[in-house]
């Protein structure tokens, strides 16, 4: 019997057919094997390798004459520095040089770049664009209750899934040799992932489609990415997140003033106070914001008045970009601070749009940046919101909302496959509110061949991220890059 209410766009159609969207995920297979997303063939990847790099360092007269020989990884950098604040370039050249995984962290185009002509299964979804193994942690709930997920969503774009993953895969590499870990367990961490994504997506399909929605809890995550031996160091992470607070900030980065109220000190370069009419503009910009939260939050910001802005520098890729801090304070003198960052696009769009997946134009790059981060988690920041300086988008967020995170790069050798099964997990989880777990989990399938491919390309990216790595340090040498390390 036919419904007697017309389909509704927007909705799914009735009948379902049930088995649809698995078949299709098993039909991409024959376009794009598994076995396809592996090391791939000598000379995929466009870039020279270091060895022409050497030659043209050992006697750099004349740096017009050195640069061709750098290749593509340092032209990358150099372009993703345009529009930049030009004396903290050199900041954000000194950390991504100080270890290949600090470079990858700083190089999400560039690896883009190099997965757009590598196979593609063509299933999108919301994608991080940078889920690296440190872009995942803590923060809290609106009721300060500490929620574990993906945590940084500048390049956040519709796209291939695996993009995600395979990124994921890499950094792990990068991050178990930076630890000092065995090349297996490097290996093996990256597999774990792999799995672990693989099998929470086979688990969300089988689900109906609320339970799948609200699946894979935290207090559940452990269990069920079997990382029982992480347990200790996420407690560990979780009380220094707790007392991660805008208010612990506000009370080490602030000054008290004459009429009560209080002011940024200066902590160059990492934070430093702005002319006052920039602090005007800064400040101005709420009123845009506050047309973008939920008008349910707008009786709890009328109770803070604003008092100042300061620059402060943030993360590793977006050094450079315009981040500022604004103190509000309440009615007992207490603090909130709110985060407002530059939203430059993504470094992804081009290359997503040649793997086929061309996204709609861009209204606001802060809205795309808050619209993806809510598409992704499963709770936001509860003051998310976006608004621009002059012609200049930016998105807006609490500063230090018990933020915290696990630092991939340090853990023991024996935790790294842990840490990488829980964050295959939480992958799976982000994608899965944007995709239909049924078409990824039919591609993905039972067996192994997936992890072990992708495993296999996450040790070859490493090795060419270590490679690049070490063209950014050539061309630093030879006076091509500027860099400023940090004491």
């Amino acid at each position: 019997m036919e419904s007697r209410v017309p389909w509704i766009p927007g909705f799914a159609r009735w009948p379902h057919e049930e088995e649809s969207a698995k078949r299709r995920g098993k039909a991409l297979r024959e376009r794009v094997p598994r076995s396809a997303h592996g090391r791939p063939p000598s000379g995929t990847w466009r870039r020279p390798p270091v060895d022409a790099v050497t030659d043209a360092v050992a006697a750099p007269a004349d740096v017009s004459t050195v640069s061709p020989a750098f290749g593509a990884a340092v032209d990358a950098v150099e372009e993703s520095n345009a529009g930049r604040i030009p004396e903290l370039i050199p900041l954000r050249v000194g950390r991504m040089a100080a270890s290949p995984f600090a470079f990858l962290r700083g190089s999400a185009g560039l690896m883009a770049a190099d997965l757009a002509d590598a196979p593609v299964t063509g299933a999108g979804a919301q994608i991080c664009g940078d889920a690296h193994a440190a872009n995942f942690g803590l923060y809290a709930d609106a009721r300060g209750r500490l929620v574990m997920d993906i945590n940084d969503f500048d390049e956040t774009v519709h796209g291939p899934w695996e993009w995600d993953v395979k990124r994921l895969a890499t950094s792990l590499v990068l991050a178990g040799r930076q630890a000092g870990a065995a090349e297996d367990v490097c290996r093996a961490a990256a597999y774990d992932a792999v799995g672990a994504y693989r099998r929470t997506m086979r688990l969300l399909a089988r689900l109906p489609v609320l339970d799948a929605w609200n699946a894979v809890a935290d207090e559940e995550l452990v269990t069920h990415a079997d990382a029982h031996d992480l347990l200790g160091t996420i407690e560990q992470v979780s009380e220094k997140a707790r007392r991660n607070t805008g208010a612990k900030f506000a009370a080490r980065a602030t000054e008290a003033v004459g009429d009560g109220g209080r002011r940024f000190t200066e902590a160059p370069p990492v934070l430093r106070r702005v002319p006052d009419a920039e602090a005007a503009a800064v400040a101005g910009a709420l009123d845009g914001y506050l047309r973008t939260v939920g008008e349910d939050r707008l009786p709890l910001l009328a109770r803070y008045a604003v008092h100042d802005v300061a620059h402060r520098v943030v993360g590793t890729g977006s050094v450079g970009t315009r981040s500022y801090v604004v103190l509000l304070l309440d009615h007992l003198g207490e603090p909130l601070v709110l985060q407002v960052k530059e939203a430059r696009a993504s470094a992804l769009l081009a290359y997503v749009a040649k793997a086929g997946f061309p996204n709609e134009p861009v209204e606001h790059e802060g809205r795309r940046v808050v619209l993806g981060q809510k598409r992704m988690q499963v709770v936001s920041d509860f003051l998310l919101g976006w608004t621009q300086i002059g012609a200049v988008p930016y998105q807006v967020r609490q500063f230090r909302n018990r933020k915290g995170s696990v630092d991939p790069a340090a853990l023991p050798p024996g935790l790294l496959d842990d840490y990488g099964r829980m964050t295959g997990a939480l992958l799976a989880r982000a994608h899965s509110h944007s995709a239909d777990p049924r078409l990824i989990a039919g591609y993905c399938g039972k067996s192994e061949e997936l992890d072990e491919a992708v495993a296999d390309f996450a040790v070859a990216y490493a090795d060419r991220t270590e490679a690049d790595h070490a063209d950014l340090l050539a061309a630093i040498r030879a006076g091509r890059l500027p860099a400023e390390v940090e004491s």
